[in-house]
């Protein structure tokens, strides 16, 4: 995880500052000191913090850098995250990137947060997807699970998810039924999903053997709440809704009594949480 952090930082770093910070350079004297926080200017739920940090320390290990609010805090307007003291040329070379990272991240986990909150009381758990900008899954999924959420897989490694498209190319339940075995039995810490998108279906995967996931795929609440109903008592396999989540449906989706709500947009859509830097007279 660090070493992949670095390799961001190192990257975002890279674009950044190019061949020299030339503001720094020639507007800003080389032996002024400075102290400065990173202060949220929004309510939420911090995420990246201790990566800001290493961003700076990246810049200049000389910097004194102290973390004052951890991730995965809840956040009020005003709230200083983050305290740096050193060389004020690398202070301000470091912070557009450190920034970058914590305004992201945080909104990530803010928007999770939001997510969590609407179905509290209810059996559900808030999901992530595979839609993460490419490179950040790691980091994007961290600020799912610091605003409160689940992590759905991490990749096409750890979790089989058979969509209605896998479906086509292979004949029949049987087929279906073979696979799952053969996978269970060469990979058996590898987890099964199926893809339903009719209460059919759902009936027919019911059957099977060695499925740890049903994805409910654009279902109504009705047909949701019919499967539920369907599998009762036992525990697996696990029904995730998705599809059509927003904050307005979320609540209704979460009461039919499925176990997980997958977001895409949690990753792929959420703003940008407003955090900036404000330099303190030392």
């Amino acid at each position: 995880m660090h070493d992949h952090s670095g390799t961001l930082i190192s990257l975002a770093l890279t674009e950044d500052i190019g061949p020299g910070d030339v503001t720094s350079h020639y507007f800003i004297p080389e032996n002024r000191r400075a102290c400065a926080f990173i202060i949220v200017r929004k309510d939420g739920v911090v995420s990246g913090v201790e990566l800001a940090a290493r961003v700076f320390h990246t810049v200049d290990p000389e910097l004194s850098v102290e973390i004052l609010i951890p991730d995965g805090s809840k956040v009020s307007r005003g709230a200083r995250l983050i305290r740096v003291e050193g060389s004020a040329r690398s202070i301000l070379t470091a912070e557009r990137v450190a920034l970058n990272f914590l305004q992201h991240l945080s909104g990530i986990s803010s928007l999770t947060a939001r997510y969590v909150d609407l179905i509290r009381g209810t059996n559900a758990q808030i999901l992530d997807t595979r839609k993460t900008t490419p490179g950040y899954r790691l980091l994007e999924k961290k600020a799912v699970l610091d605003g409160g959420g689940t992590n759905h897989r991490m990749g096409l490694y750890d979790r089989a998810m058979v969509k209605d498209n896998h479906l086509a190319a292979e004949g029949g339940i049987a087929a279906i039924q073979e696979a799952i075995s053969l996978l269970k039995s060469e990979k058996p810490e590898v987890k099964v999903e199926l893809e339903a998108d009719r209460i059919e279906q759902v009936k027919s995967f019911l059957k099977l053997e060695g499925v740890d996931y049903i994805l409910l795929d654009n279902m109504s609440l009705e047909e949701l709440r019919e499967a539920v109903a369907l599998r009762g008592l036992q525990q697996k396999p696990q029904l995730e809704a998705s599809g059509g989540v927003t904050l307005e449906t979320l609540r209704e989706i979460a009461e039919t009594g499925v176990d997980f709500v997958s977001v895409g947009a949690l990753t792929h859509s959420a703003p940008a949480l407003d955090i900036g830097l404000d330099f303190e007279a030392l």
